[in-house]
Parts: C-alpha cells; sequence; structure tokens
C-alpha cells in the first residue's frame, strides 16, 4: 500500500523502534516472553506471546520517550486523530494521554504481535500502519461496540435493527478481538447457554463524523426492548468494548440499569420475540417525548430489581403513568384490561389481579407480566392519548376494542396463520 501520510509513517515508526529498543533488552538477556494459549473451535490451540501485557507495564517509561512526543506533536495536528482521542478522554485526561493510549500503545502491541515478540520486521510495522491509514483517511469508518449479554440464549445471530443485534459467542472469541476482556465480563460469562450472546452495535461513520455513537446508551435501549419483550432478566455488560475498523479506541461502562441481572428464569431469544424487541427498540429510544410513558418504563424496569412491598409500589406506579391519566389507578386497572383481553372471563380475571394490586396487595406473577404487555401494546400503539380515548370508547360500546400486538398475535396461533 503507497503510504499517504508519509511524515505521520515515519513518526510513528520512529516511536516503535525506540520502543522496541526500550522493551527488547529482556529478551536479549534469555528472558521468555510470556505467552498463552487459547483454544478456539474446532479444537485448533494457538500460541499467543503476552506483548500486551509487557507494553501496558511499561506504558509510563514509554510515554517518557522523546520519539512518543514528536509522534504526539504529529498526530495531534491531524483532524482524523481527534475522535481516538475523544473515546479516551476522562474527566482526568489530558489529549496526549487520550492520544497515547487509543493509537500509539495499540499500534506499538500489533506491531510487536506481528512481530511474534520485540525483533523488529519492517514489513510487519507496515502491514499495521496500513490499517491505522486506512481508519484515519479512508472514505468511511467501520465502528462496532460490543457487550456480554446474559439472561438470554440464542442459536443464531438475531438482528434487532439499528445497526443492533445479538449474536452467540464465547469468551475466547471475545478475547482475540479484546485481548483485556478478561477480566471485565460478567460473573460465569460463557459457563451456560444464558451466558454466551453478545449484545452488538455496527454503524458506518463518514470520514467528517468525528464522535463515537453513544454505545451505552443504545445498548441500554436494547437491553430494555428485550427485556419487555421476553420477560426475561437481560443484562449487558459491564462494560462496552469498541472499535473503530481494527482499532480498539475505548471501554466504557454500560448504563447501571442495563448492567444490573434482574431475577428471573433465562429464556432462548427466538426470532419472533427478536422482531418484537427490534421493534421495541425504536419506540424505546423516544419514549422521553412522552414523560409519562417514559416514567411507567422506568418504574417497570426497576420493579425486576425489587423486592416486595417495592417491587408492587413501583408496578403500580408504572401502569398509573402508562394508562391511568388523570383518571388513576382504577382507570388503569380497566384500560389494561380491555387493552389485553378480548372479553369474557379472562378479562374479569386479569381485572381482579390487577384491581387486588391496585388496591396494595403484592402483585401475582400475572398481574406483573400484565404490565410488561399493556408496555409493550403502548409502545408499539405510538400514540397513546389516542389508544386512551380508544380505550375508553370501547368500554362505553362506542367502537371496537383496539387490536393489539398479542391479541393478534393469539388470532394467528388460533386460526393457524404464520406469525
Amino acid at each position: 500500500m503507497a503510504v499517504r501520510a508519509p511524515h505521520l509513517y515515519e513518526v510513528l515508526r520512529a516511536f516503535c523502534l525506540a520502543a522496541f529498543a526500550e522493551l527488547a533488552p529482556e529478551a536479549a538477556e534469555g528472558a521468555d516472553l510470556p505467552f498463552v494459549v487459547d483454544r478456539h473451535r474446532g479444537g485448533l490451540y494457538e500460541y499467543r506471546p503476552l506483548v500486551r501485557d509487557t507494553v501496558e507495564a511499561r506504558a509510563f517509561v514509554l510515554a517518557q520517550l522523546p520519539d512518543a512526543r514528536i509522534a504526539l506533536d504529529e498526530l495531534r495536528r491531524d483532524p482524523a486523530a481527534a475522535i481516538f482521542a475523544r473515546a479516551q478522554l476522562g474527566p482526568e485526561s489530558s489529549e496526549d494521554r487520550a492520544l497515547f493510549r487509543a493509537v500509539l500503545l495499540p499500534l506499538l502491541t500489533r506491531t510487536a504481535e506481528a512481530c511474534g515478540g520485540f525483533d523488529w520486521e519492517d514489513g510487519a510495522f507496515h502491514r499495521v500502519y496500513a490499517d491505522l491509514e486506512r481508519t484515519l483517511f479512508g472514505a468511511t469508518r467501520s465502528y462496532l461496540a460490543v457487550a456480554p449479554l446474559v439472561g438470554l440464549s440464542a442459536g443464531e445471530t438475531i438482528e434487532l435493527g439499528r445497526g443492533v443485534r445479538v449474536s452467540p459467542s464465547s469468551p475466547s472469541e471475545l478475547a482475540t478481538r479484546w485481548p483485556e476482556s478478561g477480566e471485565l465480563l460478567p460473573p460465569g460469562f460463557g459457563g451456560g447457554p444464558d451466558r454466551t450472546c453478545l449484545l452488538e452495535l455496527e454503524r458506518e461513520l463518514a470520514p467528517e463524523d468525528d464522535t463515537l455513537p453513544d454505545a451505552p446508551a443504545e445498548l441500554a435501549d436494547a437491553v430494555t426492548a428485550l427485556r419487555l419483550a421476553t420477560g426475561a432478566p437481560a443484562a449487558a455488560g459491564p462494560v462496552v468494548f469498541e472499535r473503530l475498523d481494527w482499532h480498539p479506541v475505548g471501554i466504557r461502562p454500560v448504563l447501571g440499569i442495563a448492567a444490573t441481572e434482574p431475577g428471573g428464569e433465562p429464556t432462548r431469544l427466538d426470532p419472533w420475540r427478536g422482531a418484537l424487541a427490534g421493534e421495541l427498540l425504536g419506540h424505546v429510544g423516544r419514549v422521553e417525548e412522552d414523560p409519562e410513558l417514559a416514567e411507567a418504563v422506568e418504574r417497570w424496569e426497576l420493579s425486576l430489581f425489587e423486592g416486595e412491598p417495592l417491587r408492587s409500589e413501583r408496578l403500580r406506579e408504572a401502569l398509573a403513568a402508562l394508562v391511568g391519566g388523570v383518571d388513576g389507578l382504577w382507570a388503569a386497572v380497566m384500560r389494561t384490561s380491555v387493552l389485553l383481553v378480548e372479553s369474557g372471563r379472562e378479562r374479569a380475571d386479569l381485572a381482579g389481579r390487577l384491581r387486588a394490586l391496585a388496591l396494595g396487595d403484592h402483585a401475582e406473577e400475572e398481574a406483573a407480566d400484565a404490565v410488561r404487555r399493556a408496555l409493550v401494546e403502548v409502545l408499539l400503539h405510538g400514540d397513546r392519548a389516542r389508544l386512551l380515548a380508544d380505550l375508553d370508547d370501547s368500554m362505553l360500546g362506542l367502537r371496537p376494542r383496539p387490536a393489539g400486538y398479542f391479541g393478534a398475535r393469539a388470532f394467528r396461533r388460533d386460526t393457524g396463520t404464520a406469525a
């Protein structure tokens, strides 16, 4: 590949050469470079030298090298490098520190990995630099954010939309992309079917984009959508791993409510419920436009982590905010019963369970699940005020009951129509 920025190439090469000179003496004295054995699918094993640990351990010394200062000066002049600095900047980070952690250390680590240690090979550096230059100056940049997902199992990749998907994976596969992930995974990740998935966000960024997507917020919305669609104790995190093309750009914490595991039984994410989660995802992302709906979603989600009596109080608050309006909990009970059940004894049974919740009893599982399903119906309907008016007219016999998502699903099941 023809070098597009020769001066940047030279200063980065000089930094890597100086770092190799700093790190190589131990190997020259006969010290063995530590390595780890990675096991991949199909029973294949890979011996991977732990150059990353060696580089990280000497990061402070490497940052003081004169060639590191020259390389940072050059990167600071390049607008394309700003996106890497922004991903690493924190309240106590300087731009130089951010660029060093986001560009120079990964470049050095990948070069050493390509060399199999600290014996310099010009071709290895050239290949690694070519990847960096494609990221800095390419027509598009491929952004990927990944968080471990627990509480759900999936036999295949399921697209949720908006660039978000759920994919089966394993700790070893995650480690090939982010070697530092080993100590940042949920407890027991990889140890059971409900702890072997990743929640991923992928976007193509234009060259002029100098900020990354808000992956923690977008993946938190996806967790909410999955919880609503499946009733499963889904959680993601505790961190999000981010990269541009091949280049790691940051590790950020997942929002607390999305990273905390609720109680409950794990379940399987099938394509139908994946499609439902995908439909919900777009609505969850706009929920702040309706403050009462946003409050209902928040209260319901908080109820997943509470014991009694606070759990039932959260559910009452969610139900009242969702469909109670100025009329309060009694109206919310009746509207939810009409919304979820066609007619007859089943509607009376649900109304009784919700009435008991409204009067202060602890929520039965059927009542708690009814609040979840009511949230799904209202979110998918889109116009909450119109839906409440239609439900009231239906109770007065002025119009048919509004068609609902779960009702349509039951109709397809009863008639044998494909869902």
